[in-house]
């Protein structure tokens, strides 16, 4: 009897636990991230946008450590823009920014 209110009780929590999870602007973030570090074999720095693109996937802009130089506030950093899918899969990417690290937004 123990074992049946057990059940009972634990089933429909468990049914939630195993629904996929919702591939949000994190994963796409992340994925962006990861797949454009393989490719240009540079270090990500962070991501300053993520947006929905016109084919349900994402457009994410990751900025990447080019030139690291000493001073850290003269290292080369650049801004790429990832074109992800629906899944995450990487479709395109293109720099479209490269910046010193200590200088001001334009």
């Amino acid at each position: 009897m123990a074992d049946q209110r057990s059940e009972r009780a634990t089933g429909p929590t468990r049914a939630l636990k195993k629904t996929a999870p919702r591939k949000g602007p994190e994963h796409a973030a992340r994925a962006a991230c990861q797949s454009l570090e393989g490719l240009i074999g540079h270090p990500a720095e962070g991501v300053s946008a993520v947006r929905r693109s016109d084919d349900d996937g994402w457009c994410v802009v990751v900025d990447v450590l080019e030139v690291p130089r000493i001073p850290d506030t003269t290292s080369l950093l650049a801004s790429y823009e990832v074109q992800l899918d629906r899944s995450g899969e990487l479709q395109e990417y293109r720099r479209v920014r490269r910046y010193r690290r200590g200088a001001a937004d334009e």
